[in-house]
Parts: structure tokens; C-alpha cells; sequence
């Protein structure tokens, strides 16, 4: 028994519907909390929520706050039981400047690491046959999770994702069709090549792959000196400018994004004023009967009464 019982759709129908459904509704919740948290989080309320959020230790123990984060967004997650809950709500408080990039990092660490917390308590309820088995799966997800935070927390160089989020996030400002374009590229398309050469085997897998992570690699490397030791590269090296510059900058990819959507635009703003163009000549045409001349002249008939006395133009207009 479900919404869809009596039409007669087909199942990839239903599921598309409920897909856009869900997102649309996902959206919908996000924008409200934003705005909800943008009206209440204002004036000396804000300011206390961001002292207690993103205030450190005193100096030897600043190192101690980071950690203690951890510890509260893996007991807020266990508390809820779902990190996405737990990252959802967080995630406006960002945005809205409440909570710090840098202290949203180790809370985020911290649901990753309580969210392992279900599937070992799911575990511990299973059967006596599949104990072992349900444990073992349920512990490879606990220590994947905390080989992570241990691979990307507590070197402060190695925070590599504060670093992408920031650059991402200033990227994306600048061009707003950058983040969707990222979704799509490391969401999907990402995910569907590796998956098609896997299946093509891993020769053509490592064939391909192999090259591409060496380029980006040598990128970073060239990268990461031009920032910190520009002089022990060939001066050819020292910045991009010998590469294009579509190669090296997203002005170009931006002209011909805005340049489509403009095109686009021009394309609909054409299109209604075609329609209005096609109203008038009707009108006009309409206007060749002597008749419906002198009703145009007369002004617009008196407005008809309902046997309540209320004026049914009104009526209609309010419904």
C-alpha cells in the first residue's frame, strides 16, 4: 500500500517522482532552516553562539579544542543516530558564519566516527550464527572512519579538505556554476569512468588511470612550490602563464557559460514577446466587429451581482 496504489504507473515512474519529490522537499528544508537561522541568529545571541563555538583553550591547550569537537559531534551523532542529520544542521550554521570552517572540520570528523556507532550496535543485536561475521563488518567501518581521522586531523598540514573546502567555496563564489558543475564531475561523472574501466579491467584500468593521478600529482608538487619555494624551479615554472588561457584560468569557461545562458535567455524574452505580438494582432482583429468595437468603447460591462450581494468579479478574483 502506498500514494501510487491506484495509478497505473510503472515503477522507474514512481521512483523518479519520489526522487524529485524528496529533493525538491530536501531543498525546501535547507532554505527554511538558512532563513530561520539568519533571522534568530543575530545581534548578542550570535555573538555568544560564535565565542562558545569557535573560542579555543588557552595557549598550551588549544590543541585540546579540536579533539573535544570530535568528541561532541560523535556524541551528538550517536544521539541521533544519523550524521546526515547531524551535518544538515550544521551545515547552515556555516554558511551563515555561526560556526568557523575550521572548527565545522573536526565536528564533522566526529559524526563520521558516531555514525559507526548504529551499525555496531545493529551487530551486537544479531544472531549468535552471524555474530562474528555482523561485528567484524560493522568494526572495518568503525577503523575506516577512524584511519581517516588519523590519516587527515591531527598534522595540522594535513587538513587538505579546510583547504579545498575554503578554495572550493571562493571558487564558487566568484562562479556559480562552478558548483554544480563540480556535483556533477565528482559525483557522477568521476564515479561512472572509474567504475566503466574497472569493468573494462584493470590493465585499461591502471592504463588510464595511472598517467591521470601523475599529472595531478605533478600539478600539487609545481603547486605547492610556486607558493612556498618559487626559486628552485626553472623560471619557466614559476607561474602558469606559458600554459593557455583556458588551460589556467576559468574566465574564458565563464564568458562561454554566461554567454549560453544569456543566449538562452534572449531565446525565452523572444519567444514572449512573439506571443504578445500574436495577441495584439488578435485583439486587433477582434476589434474589426462593429460590435465588439462599441462594447471595447462602452467600457467593460458593470459587474455582476451575486444573490448574496457580493460582487462575483471580486469573488472570482479572490478565489
Amino acid at each position: 500500500q502506498h500514494i501510487f496504489v491506484n495509478f497505473s504507473l510503472p515503477d522507474y515512474a514512481v521512483g523518479i517522482i519520489l526522487l524529485i519529490a524528496s529533493l525538491l522537499v530536501l531543498c525546501g528544508c535547507l532554505l527554511m532552516i538558512v532563513k530561520i537561522l539568519s533571522s534568530m541568529m543575530q545581534g548578542q545571541v550570535a555573538v555568544v553562539i560564535k565565542k562558545t563555538f569557535n573560542t579555543d583553550f588557552p595557549f598550551p591547550f588549544a590543541w585540546v579544542s579540536g579533539y573535544l569537537a570530535i568528541l561532541v559531534g560523535a556524541g551528538m551523532t550517536f544521539i541521533v543516530q544519523s550524521s546526515s542529520v547531524f551535518t544538515s544542521a550544521m551545515t547552515p550554521l556555516v554558511g551563515i558564519g555561526v560556526i568557523s570552517v575550521e572548527r565545522a572540520y573536526p565536528l564533522t570528523l566526529g559524526s563520521n566516527i558516531g555514525t559507526t556507532t548504529t551499525a555496531i550496535l545493529a551487530a551486537l543485536a544479531s544472531p549468535g550464527n552471524t555474530l562474528r561475521s555482523a561485528l567484524q563488518i560493522a568494526l572495518c567501518h568503525f577503523f575506516f572512519n577512524i584511519s581517516g581521522l588519523l590519516l587527515w586531523y591531527p598534522i595540522p598540514f594535513t587538513r587538505l579538505p579546510v583547504f579545498m573546502a575554503k578554495g572550493l567555496g571562493n571558487i564558487s563564489a566568484k562562479y556559480r556554476w562552478f558548483a554544480v558543475f563540480y556535483l556533477i564531475l565528482f559525483f557522477f561523472l568521476t564515479p561512472l569512468a572509474v567504475l566503466g574501466l574497472s569493468l573494462a579491467g584493470w590493465p585499461v584500468l591502471a592504463g588510464i588511470g595511472i598517467p591521470i593521478m601523475l599529472v595531478i600529482l605533478l600539478v600539487l608538487v609545481i603547486k605547492v612550490l610556486q607558493s612556498c619555494r618559487p626559486s628552485v624551479l626553472p623560471t619557466k615554472l614559476q607561474n602558469w602563464d606559458f600554459l593557455p588561457l583556458w588551460m589556467r584560468s576559468l574566465e574564458p569557461w565563464d564568458g562561454l557559460v554566461s554567454s549560453c545562458w544569456q543566449r538562452r535567455c534572449c531565446c525565452c524574452r523572444s519567444k514572449c514577446c512573439e506571443d504578445l505580438d500574436e495577441a495584439e494582432n488578435h485583439r486587433s482583429v477582434a476589434f474589426d466587429n462593429l460590435a465588439m468595437d462599441r462594447e471595447a468603447q462602452d467600457g467593460p460591462p458593470a459587474a455582476k451581482m451575486s444573490p448574496l450581494g457580493m460582487n462575483t468579479d471580486t469573488m472570482s478574483t479572490a478565489l
